[in-house]
């Protein structure tokens, strides 16, 4: 597979696990200043057209995971990340980190967020994007925009709240407060919390779990468990039932069987 080409960031191939670590901790893996969102958004888009990967571990290199947008730039109306009339600004948005907002959530493949670090403002809302997060024990998050008078333009309060309530959103939002590792447990924000240097070892090991089931399985029941989020109960058993329908005729499906009738581990060929 030939791999995307990439500068501030850098993807890893384990098999049919993809790491993509943001290097860019120079300004903390900040996502306005950098190429770091329009690579995340192509990353999935080859992900997305590449039947080898089966899982996405997302982690920041250095001290943060992602500080988010660079406080810096916001000073500068002018000529910074965010400067420009209205129009100028939206169109930023639009066509800036909000593709990545959108291509995380159209990604076909678990993904897993390794906060290594504070994930705070977009680096925050960048790991609720993912389907799975877990932290270092040394890890930070928080809804912050509030503190710098501005909203989640990159489509957080929408993933936010789907993750633990409307409520633990709406106070997170409004307080624009930062959560240590263990709150963020608590309230159902991070799946789990470990160590520090375990953090990657455990992501990986989730990781490959996931990708040693049958592949296409697994890009269909992701696209079923988005499609719940927005669909009646009843078109949604209409697409259960045409899906079901094409695992059933997937040769890992037979060979699932096979395995699981003779006592033995499956071998399966992404068919």
């Amino acid at each position: 597979m030939t791999l995307p080409d990439l500068h501030d960031s850098i993807l890893e191939i384990d098999g049919r696990i993809a790491i993509l670590t943001m290097n860019r901790n120079d300004v903390r893996n900040e996502l306005t200043g950098t190429r770091l969102s329009a690579e995340i958004e192509l990353v999935v888009d080859w992900i997305n057209a590449h039947e080898g990967i089966s899982a996405l571990i997302l982690t920041g290199a250095g001290a943060a995971f992602s500080a988010g947008g660079n406080v810096k730039h916001m000073q500068n109306r002018e000529t910074g990340s965010f400067g420009g009339d209205v129009y100028t600004v939206q169109n930023k948005y639009r066509h800036g980190i909000q593709r990545m907002a959108n291509a995380m959530h159209l990604l076909e493949v678990p993904s897993i967020a390794a906060v290594n670090g504070p994930a705070v403002g977009a680096g925050c809302d960048l790991a609720c994007m993912c389907d799975i997060r877990i932290a270092g024990a040394n890890a930070k998050i928080g809804e912050t925009f509030v503190n710098l008078g501005i909203i989640p333009g990159d489509g957080g309060g929408w993933f936010l709240q789907r993750l633990v309530g409307y409520q633990r959103a709406a106070e997170m939002t409004f307080s624009g407060r930062v959560l240590n590792a263990a709150e963020a447990q608590a309230i159902g924000l991070v799946l789990e919390v470990v160590a520090d240097d375990e953090l990657l070892a455990r992501c990986r090991e989730l990781a490959a779990n996931y990708a040693a089931k049958p592949p296409r399985t697994v890009r269909l029941t992701k696209r079923l468990l988005k499609s719940a989020q927005k669909m009646e109960l009843g078109e949604y058993l209409e697409l259960c039932a045409v899906m079901q329908g094409i695992c059933h005729n997937t040769d890992d499906h037979a060979e699932a069987v096979a395995a699981f009738l003779e006592k033995r581990p499956p071998n399966y060929q992404g068919s």
